[in-house]
This record gives C-alpha cells, sequence and structure tokens, in this order.
C-alpha cells in the first residue's frame, strides 16, 4: 500500500496535474480506497483466470472495469452502481463524459 504513497507515485500525479487526496502525511489510511478497488479486481478477476498472454490479462481487467462501474452493486453505495450515481452528478454539472473517459482514469 506504501507504494501509491510514495514520492516517486505521487510525483508522476503532480507532472499530470492529478488532484491527489491524502491528508500529507502518506499514511496507509490515505489509499484505502484504491487498495480496496485493487483487492476486488484480484479477487474478482485476476485470480479467477489463467490469462495466456499479457493482453489476454489486459483485456479481461479492462473488461472488470467496465463492469465494476456499471453492473456491479456496490455495498457503499446502497447497492447502486458508480455509474448510475457518477452519471447523474454530470448532467447537473452539463459535464459530458463518456465512459471509457472514465476507465482511463481508473485503469
Amino acid at each position: 500500500g506504501s507504494h501509491f504513497t510514495s514520492a516517486q507515485y505521487v510525483d508522476i500525479l503532480k507532472e499530470k496535474n492529478v488532484s491527489i487526496s491524502m491528508d500529507g502525511r502518506g499514511r496507509c489510511m490515505d489509499n484505502i480506497f484504491t487498495e480496496r478497488l485493487w483487492r476486488s479486481v484480484k479477487y474478482e478477476c485476476v485470480y479467477l483466470n489463467e490469462f495466456a498472454t499479457v493482453a489476454d490479462a489486459q483485456s479481461a481487467v479492462s473488461n472488470y472495469f467496465t463492469f465494476y462501474n456499471t453492473i456491479r452493486p456496490h455495498q457503499s453505495l446502497d447497492d447502486k452502481t458508480p455509474e448510475s450515481l457518477y452519471y447523474p452528478l454530470l448532467q447537473n454539472k452539463n459535464e459530458p463524459m463518456s465512459l471509457s473517459t472514465i476507465s482511463t482514469f481508473i485503469v
């Protein structure tokens, strides 16, 4: 988990002008949501499959993120999907964004 708060990782985000949600202490709690996401990816996709090639793994993980955002209910979101909550917020702000753009931020 500490790799998400390391200077090497954070510097890449800063170079791309990405807002970083941390309290500045570099604590493990700063990246708990990222850790939970990758735990889900591993247990619901990676560990359940045997990939013949890197391209197969990349395709499966990409498909998983689509599933994760559009189909899979999330207990922390009252069993709604991230997409079902995110797009209405955008409509209120008149900021259209495609799912492929969103998955770019996640992957």
